[in-house]
This record gives structure tokens, C-alpha cells and sequence, in this order.
């Protein structure tokens, strides 16, 4: 098939790219120049695992393009995926404009029949907006699907390639059974795995199933603070409800919150939709109350075992991505653990594997109170104690006593659960973990008799 991508964000790139790989002409589209001629160069924007080497191959096998020119790809193509930014307005709903603005191009450059197909996350009725906003354009008939993604950062191109599901929304046979077709390649294992259902249906699948998802880390979350103050362990409640096959693992991890691009603006998204509808959606309103409070925990914990008092203190901050496999910084706890401990009087020393290019935009310039490094261990040197945020491979089995010798004191906030508690206790480190009771307890002030 002869396909369009408008917009090589994480989730165009990506889809283009795995449509060229199964054997279809794909042209990307994008407005920013630098960006297309880094592309073409065989430079990949972003970081995720497989995509730079998939890239290259279909560019070199004339399969994927890269252009600036939307009306040259629209008329090239029959089928226009929509992959734009949907970033949240204040109040919390998406921002539609760039969606709306590829669906005017797309009707201004019609030569023919064209299916639309709405890849970006929007909310319900964005379908018939953009059917609207391209129709007044052209009389060339416009079909819009609603074909939202599923991918995680970090195994994007797995999830593309071996789709656990793919969902097609759409009121028209032909455009239905197009996309059909378009998908089948992935899904040959088991072609039951593509759900069809209505347009409506589909554009809110994407949020229901992003919410669900923020919903259970947010109540382990609030599991394992309850857990702290009654002295039991999170993670082996975690075993204890995971083990469910109605609940099962997945999500269930407490740690210091949750980021990224789409479940922050997705739970609030789907929070305004339901009150424009007059709904009130408690619970996702809870939610995401407890996931904003969560990112100053490790702060909060830095702050009681320094009795208050951080200023001229050092902290190694290891890990800046919101989660491992990815430089994606939005939303990242780190963003607002770093800049409390700045705020505080502290210096920061980071390093993370991907995101040290993406941190420096996303939290600022701090000036010489925050330091980036290639290697976890030179953060630590002249250390006041080290903050685990990211649960990278890399850092889940360091050298204790290389970190023991190198800090100022052996001092270790786990952000993320992933180091072993009691041995860290035998090496007399005061370990701070999320969801069970640290190593090293505060002293408490003996009861005088009345």
C-alpha cells in the first residue's frame, strides 16, 4: 500500500517505519527541515531499541522516505496516518490543532478518495472533526479511521511488529477492510487479534486502557505508603495480589511515579472529556492527585533522614528518563526530585544512559548546582548520599562497596525498589526504600513517666 505518515514524533516514526518493513511505500512527513535532513542522513531523533537499524534498511530498500512536502505525500498515497502532537491545553484537554491542520492540508491536497486515520491519542469526536475540517477542503470523499497505538517506549518496534492487539475503528466497509489488510502482516499468528468496532469506541479504548494502567501504579503507590507506616513490605504484597490471574504483575510496582507522554496527559484528558459530558471521574482524579504527590517522596525521605536541613549538600541522582529504555524526559519524576533538592540548597550530579540531552531542556539551567556525567560512579565523589530514579540495567547490580567508599556517607534513597535490602543493611548503609520500612530508623525520644 501506498501510505503517508504526517508527523515523525515517537509514534509516526515508528509506525512508518514497521509499514515499510512489512513491504509498503511509506513517506513520513514533517515540518521541521533539520529533522527530515537528519532522518534522511539515517539520524534518528529519538532513542529506542532497533529503530535506527530498521530505518536505514527500508530508506536504503526505497520503502521509506522522508519529506517536508505534505501535498506531494498526500497525493502519493492512499491511506494518511495522522501522527501529530495531541500536548494538553491548561485545563487538560488535548489540543487538537495540529491534528486539525493535517486533516485541512490533507483535503487541500486530495487528488482522489483518501482514508484519513487518526494515529494520534484524541479524544471522542475528534473523528468527525477531522472528517469536517478535511471534507471542507476537497470534494474528494474523506473517510476517517480511529487507529490508536499501543506501544511502550523502550519496545516500541516489538509491540509494532507483534501486536498484542489492533484496534480499527471505523463506519465504512472499504476503509475497514483497507486497514484490514494493512495489518494482517502482523498479526498472521492470529488474525482474531484485530478488534474492529465503532469509531467512538475506538478513540476512547486508547485512554481507557492508558487510565487503567496509571490507576494500578497509583494504588500500589498508595499501598506501599501505607505499608511504611504500619511496617509491612510492598513488594511482597505485590506477590501476594499479582499472583491473582484477575489482577496479575504488571503495573503493580510502587515507586517514586509514573511519567511520560501519555498517561500524565491521558488521565487528565479523559478527566476533562468526562466533565464536559458531566461526568465527574473521581477516581482518575485521585489518580493522578496521588501520582503528582508521589514524584516529592524521595524528597520528602531525603529530607526527614537530613532532618530538614539539605543546604550545601550533594546528591547523586542516578536514572532521568520517566522509565528504562528510553531518553524521554516528560513528566519524568527526576524533573521534580532534582529541582526540590536545587530548591532546597542541594547540588545534583546525574547521569543516565540516553536522557542527559533531553534532562538539560526539560529541567533548565541550574547553573553549577547541576552536573551531568557519563558514569554513575563519578557522580558520586564528594556524595552526601545517591537517589536511584530509574531502574536501568545497568544500575540494578552496582558495586556496594565502590559506593560505600566513594560517598560521604553511606546513604541510598531506591526510588525504584531494585537493590537488595538486607544485604545493603549488613553493609551498614541507610537504605531508603519506597513501600517498606527503611534500614536505618529514625531515633525517637523516650516517653518520660508522667
Amino acid at each position: 500500500m501506498r501510505i503517508a505518515v504526517i508527523g515523525t514524533g515517537y509514534v509516526g516514526l515508528v509506525a512508518g517505519t514497521c509499514f515499510a518493513e512489512s513491504g509498503n511505500t511509506v513517506i513520513c512527513v514533517d515540518i521541521d527541515a533539520k529533522k527530515v535532513d537528519a532522518l534522511k542522513a539515517g539520524k534518528i531523533p529519538i532513542y529506542e531499541p532497533g529503530l535506527e537499524e530498521m530505518v536505514k534498511h527500508n530508506a536504503k530498500e526505497k520503502r521509506l522516505s522522508f519529506t517536508t512536502d505534505t501535498d506531494a505525500a498526500v497525493k502519493a498515497s492512499d491511506i494518511v496516518f495522522i501522527a501529530v502532537g495531541t500536548p494538553p491545553g491548561e485545563d487538560g484537554s488535548a489540543d487538537l490543532k495540529y491534528v486539525l491542520a493535517v486533516a485541512r492540508a490533507t483535503g487541500k491536497a486530495a487528488n482522489g478518495p483518501k482514508i484519513l486515520v487518526d494515529k494520534s491519542t484524541v479524544p471522542v469526536g475528534t473523528a468527525d472533526k477531522v472528517r469536517a475540517a478535511a471534507q471542507a477542503e476537497t470534494e474528494h470523499p474523506m473517510t476517517v479511521v480511529s487507529n490508536p497505538e499501543f506501544l511502550k517506549e523502550g519496545a516500541a518496534i516489538d509491540d509494532f511488529m507483534k501486536p498484542d492487539r489492533v484496534v480499527i475503528g471505523s463506519d465504512d466497509e472499504y476503509a475497514r477492510d483497507m486497514m484490514h489488510r494493512l495489518y494482517e502482516p502482523f498479526v498472521h499468528d492470529n488474525p482474531n487479534k484485530i478488534i474492529h468496532m465503532d469509531v467512538k469506541s475506538a478513540e476512547l479504548t486508547k485512554y481507557a486502557a492508558n487510565a487503567m494502567l496509571a490507576t494500578r501504579i497509583s494504588f500500589m503507590n498508595e499501598i506501599a505508603n501505607i505499608c511504611e507506616r504500619v511496617g509491612a513490605d510492598v513488594t511482597k504484597i505485590r506477590t501476594g495480589i499479582g499472583s491473582d490471574s484477575r489482577i496479575g504483575m504488571p503495573f503493580l510496582y510502587a515507586g517514586c511515579g509514573y511519567g511520560g507522554s501519555c498517561f500524565p496527559k491521558d488521565v487528565q484528558a479523559i478527566v476533562k472529556t468526562a466533565a464536559e459530558y458531566g461526568y465527574d471521574f473521581k477516581i482518575l482524579q485521585a489518580v493522578e492527585e496521588v501520582n503528582a504527590r508521589q514524584k516529592f517522596l524521595l524528597f520528602d525521605k531525603v529530607m526527614e533522614h537530613f532532618d530538614g536541613d539539605i543546604a550545601g549538600k550533594t546528591f547523586a541522582v542516578w536514572g532521568l528518563a520517566f522509565k528504562p529504555r528510553t531518553d524521554d524526559m516528560r513528566e519524568a519524576p527526576a524533573i521534580y526530585i532534582i529541582k526540590s533538592l536545587i530548591e532546597a540548597g542541594a547540588s545534583v550530579k546525574a547521569t543516565d544512559p540516553e536522557a542527559i540531552v533531553q534532562a538539560g531542556i526539560y529541567i533548565g539551567d541550574m547553573g553549577d548546582k547541576l552536573t551531568y556525567h557519563e558514569h554513575p560512579y563519578e557522580t558520586l565523589e564528594d556524595a552526601d548520599a545517591l537517589l536511584l530514579v530509574t531502574e536501568w540495567s545497568e544500575f540494578r547490580n552496582p558495586d556496594f562497596d565502590l559506593i560505600k567508599a566513594r560517598l560521604n556517607q553511606p546513604v541510598i534513597f531506591d526510588g525504584r525498589n531494585i537493590f537488595p535490602k538486607d544485604e545493603l543493611a549488613k553493609m551498614g548503609f541507610a537504605y531508603y526504600p519506597i513501600g517498606s520500612m527503611s534500614t536505618v530508623a529514625k531515633k525517637k525520644a523516650t516517653p518520660t513517666a508522667p
